[in-house]
């Protein structure tokens, strides 16, 4: 659940006791900075601190600089930054003035960016100089003239932040109006594509109050907490856990890169209460040394939540046993959230990704449209009550995913005679061998539970008799080497566990399988590869 679909939620509801709730203390960003100026806001990666006053005070400036610069509500920013300071002012200046705010990813190319920039028709950049670099050769490409582009600290190509604030103050601009996040897709399967949604017409200190709904869905207690932020901003599922906390006046301790250790001794430190994660940060916080492990107080942590890639069975089991029943899960995407898995439901269906969180239907249909009955594999399908989004610019692709009222993500799964929702791989993924389809997600859970397998990516290759066959692409875990026979014993150790048609004919090494910084593999890349060897493409 984004912050701007909790918003529509609470919306709906008519914002029902959130004062009640904060025992009297007005919530959302604007309202505390406005009571508790003081409160603490953002604990930087360099140790220095501010306040929620202080970051309001920036946001505001900025929001008067772009308006000055001829901004209007509509228009696009576009921004190039880091877990910083710098994200959360621009993006609340935004907020506030009716803007979309366009968060970069600064891992991609500078002709990315540039496609990102031209595609959102970003009338602004506001990049930090670390990033300078990429940025100038994006803004050069995507024709954004020198006088809108701003970096911090200066950086050669571009203005000083410092002259869009010249001169404005650091009270709330008139007029205010409420501006959205419009988040680019992974591009795992093709070009970025900008998630659009209609601007509403509310007010920004209410829309931030009401958006407090998505605390109170992941049990976060106002006042009361404080947000551990590992992620890069720029991906929805740690922006949207970071923004719902810090409008329940939950401390933000940013952090500008994953280390494990390291993410252990931030929890004992500031007595971290909650955090969002990923899978491959399981895999990596379970290979520390016992010793390692015994170090830190986990303690203080009341939720860590994790999405966007599926997480093996058993190595959330070891987390659980681990931190204890504090792990969550959630499953949705950019265009919209769908489902909450709390530790007891979990630990009571091992693998579910959780039921339809409120004001949200899942359907999963068949080829012909049909609902499938429970425990049947399909195409998934989500129902958001009053969500609207389109894929900007792209009407053929907002058409495709949609059937109705409903969207799909690309996912294949079942719905079990619960409710609760479990995952078997992508529509695009799935392996038709022989006329079956086999879901790559289940063999690739089961792999993963070998000692020997680091990561793995199930995908099916030509086979001239069966259309497809089965092919595991191994990364191996630490210390162990590749060999014939270890192949063959993973591809015995699948057969032991699952039907053999589902089970890897062939097995391939690499040193390291291709993921996204979110946790998400690129398949598509490596499934590519074997169909061009082939001869063929897909």
């Amino acid at each position: 659940m984004t912050v701007s679909e909790a918003t529509g939620a609470s919306r709906r509801e008519g914002g029902r006791g959130s004062r009640d709730w904060a025992r009297g203390r007005r919530l959302g960003f604007w309202a505390i900075a406005e009571d508790e100026p003081q409160r603490g806001a953002l604990i930087l990666p360099d140790g220095e601190r501010r306040t929620f006053g202080e970051l309001a005070a920036l946001a505001h400036r900025i929001a008067h600089g772009l308006r000055a610069l001829g901004l209007r509500s509509g228009d696009c920013v576009a921004l190039l930054a880091g877990n910083s300071e710098l994200f959360y002012a621009a993006s609340l200046a935004a907020q506030e003035t009716g803007l979309y705010i366009v968060p970069l990813n600064w891992h991609l190319a500078p002709r990315e960016i540039a496609h990102v920039i031209a595609d959102s028709e970003a009338r602004a950049l506001i990049a930090e100089a670390e990033f300078a670099d990429a940025a100038r050769a994006a803004a050069d490409a995507a024709a954004l003239p020198d006088s809108h582009r701003f970096a911090v600290p200066a950086a050669p190509g571009f203005r000083a932040l410092g002259e869009l604030l010249a001169g404005q103050p650091e009270t709330a601009p008139a007029g205010r109006t409420q501006g959205l996040v419009m988040m680019y897709t992974s591009g795992t399967t093709g070009k970025p594509k900008g998630v659009r949604r209609p601007l509403p017409a509310i007010d920004p200190t209410r829309a931030a109050e009401e958006s407090t709904v998505f605390a109170r869905a992941f049990g976060l207690r106002p006042f009361d907490g404080v947000q551990l932020v590992v992620g890069p901003l720029y991906h929805a599922g740690p922006s949207a856990f970071s923004w719902g906390s810090l409008h329940v006046g939950h401390t933000q301790v940013l952090t500008t890169q994953f280390d494990a250790e390291d993410l252990l001794r931030k929890i004992d430190r500031y007595r971290i209460t909650n955090t969002h994660l990923v899978a491959t940060m399981f895999h990596r916080l379970l290979a520390l040394p016992e010793e390692v492990k015994r170090r830190y107080d986990l303690s203080s942590l009341r939720m860590v939540v994790h999405s966007a890639a599926p997480t093996p069975i058993d190595v959330k089991k070891r987390m659980l046993d681990w931190w204890g029943p504090v792990i969550w899960e959630t499953y949705g995407g950019t265009e919209g959230a769908a489902t909450i898995a709390k530790p007891h439901h979990w630990l009571a269906k091992p693998g579910t990704v959780g039921r339809a969180v409120r004001g949200v239907k899942i359907h999963v249909l068949d080829g012909e449209g049909a609902l499938c009955p429970p425990g049947t594999p399909g195409a998934i399908y989500l129902e958001i009550e009053g969500s609207q989004f389109e894929y900007w610019k792209d009407p053929e692709k907002t058409r495709g995913v949609h059937r109705g009222r409903t969207f799909t993500l690309g996912d294949v799964g079942y719905v079990d005679a619960d409710g609760f929702l479990f995952l078997t791989g992508r529509q695009s993924e799935v392996i038709i061998s022989g006329g079956v389809n086999i879901y790559p997600a289940e063999v690739e859970a089961e792999l993963l539970s070998h000692p020997s397998v680091g990561d793995v990516a199930v995908i099916g290759v030509p086979n001239a008799e069966w259309g497809e066959e089965v092919k595991a692409v191994v990364q191996l875990a630490d210390a162990v080497d590749a060999s014939e026979r270890l192949a063959q014993e993973l591809i015995a150790f699948c057969r032991s566990r699952i039907a053999h048609y589902k089970c890897p004919r062939s097995v391939d090494f690499r040193a390291e399988l291709p993921r996204a910084e979110n946790g998400k593999l690129y398949k598509r890349r490596i499934r590519d590869e074997y169909w061009r060897e082939s001869g063929r493409e897909i």
